[in-house]
């Protein structure tokens, strides 16, 4: 589980943003990547055991803000999101309602956020309006990891 896990987040990110790094270098254009990590990278889940997933995405987090600190020489700037709980297909099955439960009531906002609710933060982090970002992750979990 564990090297799956890291194959999928740590591996799969590197390789791409490489790929996309090695691009606007060669075309000498400056821009913005944007990864996908998790809160889970910045907290420790309750009550589910997920320790593989969590280092896997705290990696990602930790990627993001070296390859900003390495690539900002070439105009390429890097941030991450941090999605917490979302109302997604995976977890819409009747085996997971009462771990969504638990879920919503340590979410201050008491609800599972909206996968388009990330729309709005994507857009800002790959845009101008954000130029002087980089190497920041943003939690985007509705007051989970406040506590």
């Amino acid at each position: 589980m564990f090297r799956r896990l890291i194959d999928i987040n740590l591996t799969g990110t590197f390789l791409m943003s490489k790929a996309v790094a090695r691009a606007m270098m060669a075309a000498n254009k400056p821009g913005s990547i944007v990864l996908v990590a998790s809160m889970s990278g910045s907290i420790v889940n309750y009550p589910q055991e997920q320790s593989c997933y969590n280092a896997s995405k705290a990696g990602v987090i930790q990627f993001a803000k070296s390859i900003a600190s390495e690539w900002a020489k070439h105009k390429i700037r890097v941030n991450c999101i941090s999605p917490g709980y979302m109302d997604t297909a995976l977890n819409r099955v009747p085996a997971l309602e009462a771990q969504k439960k638990i879920w919503k009531s340590l979410t201050p906002q008491d609800r599972l956020g909206n996968v388009d609710e990330l729309n709005g933060l994507c857009v800002f982090l790959a845009s101008d309006s954000s130029s002087f970002m980089t190497g920041t992750n943003v939690l985007i979990d509705g007051g989970y990891s406040c506590y």
